[in-house]
């Protein structure tokens, strides 16, 4: 029993070591309970059959998700909003403040710096689709828990089923790590175009990063010009 609880902190660190630290050092000592424990369950991804075959139905099931916690304290779902007219996904993280206000992605000072990266290489925003891992948001801002992006999982993937992007931009570690499954650093992940189902992808910082921290901006524009050039690429 103790084991098994042992076994399954493990995890929960070494998920936080993946997304927020590689140098993280966090250990469990060998301990005993002098109290019975209730046994924990492994947090596993979930994986559902979503038989949704537009984005207005997946929406609606969306809508309805009671699957984790989130739903008792959001005030909107935050499905996603644009187009596939470039063929290009934008994925962040999850939803904040006045994105539950909106229910819509990007709304706030990170979406109005999204809007200008993105005029930046030529691209109008209403012309692409913009999601986030989680369709609500955590209180607070937290950061998402495993288990939430684990039940948040499949309507992301459906999403692009249905989008069919031929691009994708992932903004932040998060949502790199949930769409390549990488234990890699920011750094390692913004060196390569990598590949989600045959999908390449661009990964650069999350813009509430880029506001925190000016200085990555000049890194992240080498980003978005590397994006840029496989749009045109497609486009010739």
């Amino acid at each position: 029993m103790i084991e098994t609880v042992r076994n399954d902190v493990s995890k929960y660190l070494e998920y936080y070591r993946a997304v927020y630290s590689k140098y993280l050092s966090v250990d469990i000592p060998e301990f005993k309970l002098k109290y019975k424990l209730r046994e924990l369950k492994p947090v596993v991804k979930v994986i559902d059959e979503i038989k949704a075959v537009s984005l207005s139905e997946l929406k609606s099931i969306v809508s309805e998700c009671r699957k984790c916690g989130l739903y008792t304290t959001r005030k909107n779902i935050v499905f996603g909003s644009g187009s596939a007219k470039e063929k290009l996904v934008i994925i962040g993280e999850a939803p904040g403040a006045d994105e539950d206000e909106s229910g819509e992605p990007f709304v706030g000072r990170a979406g109005q710096l999204l809007t200008k990266m993105l005029s930046a290489i030529g691209i109008e925003r209403e012309n692409v689709f913009i999601c986030n891992v989680l369709k609500c948001r955590p209180p607070n801002n937290r950061d998402p828990l495993p288990d939430e992006i684990a039940k948040c999982s499949g309507y992301l993937d459906k999403q692009l089923e249905l989008l069919k992007p031929k691009y994708i931009l992932a903004l932040g570690r998060i949502a790199a790590l949930r769409l390549l499954n990488k234990d890699s650093t920011m750094k390692e992940l913004r060196e390569d175009i990598h590949n989600y189902k045959g999908i390449p992808v661009v990964v650069t910082y999350h813009p509430s990063a880029l506001l925190r921290n000016p200085n990555w901006k000049y890194p992240a524009w080498d980003d978005l010009k590397k994006l840029k050039e496989l749009l045109d690429k497609a486009n010739e």
